[in-house]
Formats: C-alpha cells, sequence, structure tokens
C-alpha cells in the first residue's frame, strides 16, 4: 500500500470513526470533571464519600481529649476570652489564676523573647499566649518534636484580644528544648 493511499484510507474510513469516539471521551472526561470540581449541589453518593473522607482525615484529633490547663494573672481580662475561644473550639480547661505567672513561664521554659499573659499546657505541650485552637489542634495532629507554641506579646485580633474588625498581622511560633524557634502558622492583618 502507498503512501498516498494509506492517507486516503485514513481519511476515508479511520478517521470518522475514530474522531467522534475521542469526541466523545473527552466530553465525557471534562464533563465528569466539572462535575467534580463544581460548586454545583452533590449527589447523595458525592455527600457520603464526602463525609466519610472529612470524617477519616478528622478521627485521630477526635479520639484526642483535648484538655487544657491554663496559668493566668487574675488581673488579665482578655485571657478569659481566649479561654472562652478554647471552650467553643471543644477544650475542657482548668483555668488557675496565679499572682506569680512568671515562675509558671521559667518552670515551663517559655522563652523571654515569646512570653506573652497566660501559660497553657495542652496534652503536654506548653501554649504561649493567643494562639488560636486551630493551631492548635494542628499541632496536636502533627505531634511535632517541639515543647510548644506561642503567640508572643498581646497581637490585636488574636483569640481574646478581639477590637471589632481590627486585626493586627501576627506568627505562631514554635520552640524546642534548644530554644529554636520556628514560624508554626502566620496571620495577615486585617483592618
Amino acid at each position: 500500500m502507498s503512501h498516498k493511499q494509506l492517507i486516503y484510507c485514513w481519511q476515508k474510513w479511520l478517521l470518522p470513526i475514530l474522531m467522534p469516539a475521542t469526541v466523545q471521551i473527552v466530553v465525557l472526561t471534562l464533563g465528569v470533571l466539572s462535575i467534580l470540581g463544581s460548586t454545583a449541589p452533590m449527589s447523595h453518593a458525592q455527600a457520603i464519600f464526602t463525609s466519610r473522607r472529612i470524617q477519616e482525615q478528622q478521627t485521630p484529633l477526635k479520639s484526642t481529649v483535648l484538655n487544657a490547663t491554663v496559668y493566668r494573672s487574675p488581673d488579665c481580662n482578655c485571657c478569659g476570652g481566649w479561654i472562652a475561644h478554647l471552650k467553643a473550639e471543644g477544650f475542657k480547661i482548668t483555668d488557675f489564676s496565679t499572682p506569680d505567672i512568671e515562675t509558671v513561664k521559667q518552670k515551663y521554659n517559655v522563652p523571654d523573647n515569646l512570653s506573652s499573659c497566660h501559660t497553657a499546657i495542652v496534652n503536654g505541650y506548653v501554649i504561649e499566649g493567643h494562639v488560636p485552637a486551630d493551631d492548635i489542634k494542628r499541632l496536636l495532629q502533627e505531634k511535632p518534636n517541639v515543647v510548644g507554641l506561642s503567640v508572643p506579646q498581646m497581637p490585636v485580633g488574636t483569640p481574646g484580644m478581639e477590637m471589632g474588625n481590627r486585626k493586627d498581622p501576627f506568627s505562631v511560633f514554635s520552640f524546642d528544648r534548644n530554644n529554636s524557634v520556628a514560624v508554626f502558622n502566620k496571620y495577615s492583618g486585617e483592618s
């Protein structure tokens, strides 16, 4: 068969058969992908599959009891706001008001440059300052080899430090036994 005859057979016989099938496969694939990636209401099967996948991702944390022992100054009002934030996120709180909060920070080796107004112990980790509950939950899921987390000072907009819509940018830091510090999470501020 010559080259011209092959081209003729391709155009006359094979192309009309293969082209519609190829188009159908492409259209079907795009349709399936657009359904899975859309914001349209889910089918019952999609909802069950998605629900199971979310439950599987959350199972390790659900089985973890979220106990927090909070040490705070009796004169500090913002600590109560942070405690309320943790309770709303499912933490069981033991609240100790102490006039000597500095001794607590020394006991748990909180670096001076990371200190804030209260210190908490959550499942063995030190939590210093207004650390968001989601970061604590992430810490408990990932279980990194650190002493704990800190939000130094008292940034406006952190849990317990709300002032209307104002939110200052802040970082959540992790620290280890050698006082090595790393950024665990960053939040951009909004005014």
